[in-house]
């Protein structure tokens, strides 16, 4: 955004859709992977009545929490890093 509060430029509002998108897709990604990693013995081997549904129901419940974990980390890292002032520097005085 530049720098007092003044209207974002189209790159700008590009960028920011791009990283929601991937703050999106990555934490849909990561949350399946959880859940598979935790529910998958359940639902592919025939367990004990309480082992599974235990296994099921904590994949219900950390694939959510996984999911809005990533997505926030991801927008709070965009919001803090820091850009350089013109492409190809990596110092806005170099």
């Amino acid at each position: 955004m530049s720098g007092y509060g003044g209207r974002r430029t189209q790159a700008e509002r590009d960028a920011i859709t791009v990283e929601i998108g991937y703050a999106l897709c990555s934490a849909v990604f990561a949350a399946a992977v959880l859940f598979g990693a935790v529910a998958g013995p359940a639902l592919l081997f025939r367990l004990p009545d309480l082992v599974e549904k235990s296994l099921l129901w904590a994949g219900l419940v950390l694939a959510p929490v996984v999911f809005a974990v990533r997505v926030v980390s991801v927008l709070v890292r965009l919001r803090t890093a820091a850009q350089p002032s013109q492409p190809g520097r990596t110092k806005p005085d170099s």
